[in-house]
């Protein structure tokens, strides 16, 4: 009897050590599902947080300035706190970075410490490439590919974050630029000028025409051009569009006042410069209504020219038409004569040769009715008078022949071969083959141009 209690005391105790056991293990592997369900929670977080910051830095990169500018000026804070941003972009980005590679660092930690568990200790190697995999896809591609074509979408809803995050971090990205601008002194990368910044926004403004599209194809080509001439207004000096002096009508004072007559009528412009002595020594502009004016009120013989001529107005060769534009509105002038370094007489430029220059050829009743100067062949070739400006000629056929030195096609063929060409001679510039077909003295008076087409 006493040896069948003890054995059932035994198979009891035995029965109480299992089943804690049991109990144990059970609250082993609840704590264990825990920790990693909580792991996990906190990797899918971090990415979801990662792949916000990288939708964040793609629309900051990607956003159309213009665009927010617009929306800006229509009242909208959040657009106008972007803006704001704009002048410490860099720094901006910088938090942003900074935010996104300490997330990207915690995913990979916390990661591979849910795959240790998961899969035990071979998870060390294949782990980082299981995380890197879920990084580039999700908080990398993904927002990206999602972002890139509708920056505002995220931007503008993030902006006040964007903001505070930038401040409250600025201290730590101002010490990291400080760092980054030593190492970028030390490799001899120098940041860009002014210059080269206005330059830049110049070809942006320039290839966001090139983009606009229409239904008309000539109405946006014609749009396109004017668009472009007006960007270049600032960059283009007065002597590339001026009328040169060779057809210009100037007219004498000491001439019989007869003669004046017959020429001022015979002239199509009604502006006039008076010279006296030489062609260069120009004192005066006649104005033919003023001129006509006179006549009728005193008579023919008793009009004294520099008593109804206005003062000339003298410009350097190398002002820019923009400069110019605002000199005229500003003087309420409409015509200005052109001078070299020396102040010999170069030419004339009116207000209606820059905005020419801008909207095209302009012409009225009272314009003597001109060729163009283009003509194009069956072979594809073209007839060009040497007088042709080269900024018309570009616009004519459009060619990209550019020059400093010269404002006609003769001249800048002269400079480009630096030598006074014989008629018949012919010359590979700038893709096209220039062939000397008129000349009279030493001006290039015709030519023939043919585009080399180099893929055949």
């Amino acid at each position: 009897m006493e040896n069948y209690l003890k054995i059932l005391v035994l198979v009891r105790e035995n029965y109480v050590v299992e089943n804690n056991a049991v109990a144990n293990t059970l609250i082993k592997n609840r704590e264990y599902m825990i920790s990693n369900l909580f792991y996990f929670i906190i990797v899918v977080t971090l990415l979801l947080i990662g792949s916000y910051f990288s939708a964040c830095e793609t629309a900051l990169t990607a956003y159309s300035k213009p665009k927010m500018f617009s929306i800006a000026k229509e009242g909208n804070k959040k657009a106008q706190v972007i803006i704001s941003l704009q002048p410490d972009i860099s720094l901006v980005l910088s938090t942003i970075l900074t935010c996104y590679t300490i997330l990207n660092s915690l995913i990979v930690s916390v990661s591979n410490v849910l795959c240790i568990n998961v899969f035990g200790g071979s998870a060390v190697f294949y782990g980082p490439i299981i995380v890197s995999i879920f990084i580039v896809l999700f908080a990398e591609v993904l927002p990206k590919m999602l972002t890139i074509n509708s920056p505002e979408r995220i931007l503008l809803p993030s902006a006040y974050f964007i903001k505070y995050l930038y401040l409250i971090l600025k201290p730590v990205n101002k010490v990291i630029a400080f760092i980054a601008s030593k190492i970028i002194k030390l490799i001899n990368i120098n940041n860009k000028s002014i210059q080269d910044t206005y330059k830049e926004s110049l070809d942006e403004l320039k290839g966001a025409i090139d983009l606009h599209t229409g239904v008309d194809i000539e109405t946006t080509k014609q749009e396109k051009v004017m668009l472009k001439s007006i960007l270049d207004l600032g960059s283009v000096p007065v002597s590339s569009i001026m009328i040169h002096r060779n057809n210009v009508t100037t007219l004498c004072v000491d001439d019989n006042i007869n003669t004046i007559i017959d020429n001022a009528m015979n002239c199509p412009f009604t502006r006039i410069p008076l010279w006296s002595d030489n062609p260069d020594n120009i004192i005066g502009i006649l104005h033919v209504r003023d001129f006509l004016k006179a006549i009728r009120e005193h008579g023919a013989e008793n009009i004294k020219l520099m008593d109804i001529a206005l003062k000339p107005c003298f410009i350097p060769e190398n002002k820019a038409l923009l400069d110019q534009l605002q000199s005229f509105k500003k003087s309420h002038e409409h015509f200005a004569l052109v001078i070299d370094e020396y102040g010999c007489f170069m030419g004339i430029v009116t207000l209606e040769d820059i905005i020419e220059e801008i909207v095209g050829d302009i012409s009225d009743e009272h314009d003597v009715v001109s060729v163009s100067g283009v003509r194009q062949q069956k072979d594809g070739s073209y007839i060009v008078n040497g007088s042709i400006n080269i900024r018309d000629l570009n616009r004519e056929i459009e060619s990209d022949f550019k020059t400093e030195d010269a404002a006609t096609i003769a001249g800048f063929v002269i400079n480009s071969i630096e030598i006074i060409p014989d008629v018949g001679q012919i010359f590979i510039i700038s893709g096209y083959k220039f062939e000397i077909l008129k000349k009279y003295r030493n001006q290039v008076t015709l030519l023939k141009l043919t585009k080399i087409n180099y893929g055949n």
